[in-house]
């Protein structure tokens, strides 16, 4: 189980899904822009508990860590992922801001052609 606060969100993963797949699967906007190619670190998460549960980085997360994170030089990456890489193998409590449920609209059909 994967928390995401501040929302307090709870993501159930299933065997080998990522924490930003998770969330997609559930109905939640995850901030991205290059949808999981680890390039973008846009879904960059601060792991505030559990970080034993997690997956190591491969050498692509690491190197995006290193050499694309706004002030990597200045962070304790230890403590922080790629939602798009990072899989968990028990109970992480991860900060990230701007995931919200996402909101949809049933539309009645409007006839038969």
């Amino acid at each position: 189980m994967v928390r995401v606060d501040p929302l307090g969100a709870d993501l159930p993963l299933d065997p080998g899904e990522t924490i930003i797949e998770a969330a997609w699967r559930l109905g939640y906007y995850w901030p991205t822009t290059c949808h999981g190619q680890a390039t973008c670190t846009v879904c960059h998460v601060e792991v505030l508990s559990g970080a034993e549960h997690l997956t190591p980085a491969d050498d692509e997360e690491q190197e995006a860590l290193e050499h694309r994170l706004p002030g990597a030089r200045r962070r304790d990456l230890s403590r922080v992922g790629l939602a798009c890489r990072a899989r968990a193998t028990g109970d992480v409590t991860v900060l990230k801001k701007g995931v919200r449920r996402i909101q949809t609209v049933q539309i009645p059909p409007t006839g038969l052609l």
